[in-house]
């Protein structure tokens, strides 16, 4: 793969990446790190959201949504990002608010904004992509960066649609520095009926597992939580991974 022509922020995260990745390529602004075609949606919801309906609708839907997670996601000293730090946005869909924390990190800093969607990611890298911002195609359940490279991640509004959340908990565990911060938040409900909310929600293909569970996957792989609770239609939790010990 010749380097020299990726984009900068691209180029940046490859001493970041696990071994050669020599398959990797370029496509529309993101670097393509999977030889698969994207996974079969995981139930109706998603099945709509990618269908030709989906896509005429995506654009306000979109806007509305953004709105949301940029109001509902950790601010830059709540997830302890240093000016200059890197930043892991997993499924960032658009890139919206990876484009918001490379803001927060700054020109010296890298924003890197990984997802499975090359429609997502075709997006993101047009509208997004940016010197201290890049995109990459791989799977949150087998990131491919290496054990503690990043000084946060956040994992907003996607969780609900992966298969294995365990896995990708922890993959996401693996790669924050020791004091580096996770911040997990997806659609949630704790009140009366909540477990027939989940169980419809599951015939959706969307997995709902509430903050606890949540908190207690993250506790079990080493991390602290910091904050764990469910605000209908959310459920939050912020975790941090104990400091070195000199």
């Amino acid at each position: 793969m010749d380097t020299t022509a990726l984009p900068g922020a691209v180029r940046r995260t490859l001493p970041l990446l696990t071994g050669a990745r020599a398959a990797a390529s370029l496509r529309d602004g993101y670097l393509d790190l999977l030889d698969t075609e994207e996974p079969q949606p995981s139930g109706p919801v998603q099945s709509l959201w990618e269908s030709r309906a989906g896509t005429a609708v995506y654009e306000p839907v979109q806007a509305f949504a953004r709105k949301v997670v940029a109001r509902l996601r950790p601010p830059a000293e709540r997830l302890h990002l240093p000016d200059g730090g890197t930043v892991l946005d997993v499924g960032c869909g658009p890139g919206t608010v990876t484009a918001e924390l490379g803001r927060d990190v700054g020109p010296r800093g890298l924003a890197i904004g990984v997802d499975l969607s090359r429609s997502m990611l075709r997006r993101a890298a047009d509208a997004h992509a940016a010197a201290n911002v890049g995109f990459l195609r791989a799977d949150v359940t087998n990131l491919p960066l290496r054990d503690a490279s990043v000084d946060a991640v956040t994992c907003l509004m996607v969780l609900q649609l992966v298969h294995d959340q365990e896995t990708a908990l922890a993959e996401c565990a693996r790669v924050v520095a020791p004091g580096g911060r996770i911040a997990v938040l997806q659609p949630g409900y704790a009140g009366p009926g909540a477990g027939v909310v989940a169980a419809v929600a599951g015939v959706a293909g969307l997995r709902m597992p509430g903050h606890r569970a949540i908190a207690a996957t993250l506790r079990a792989h080493g991390l602290t939580v910091v904050e764990s609770e469910t605000t209908a239609p959310v459920a939050r939790v912020l975790a941090e991974k104990p400091a070195e010990r000199s």
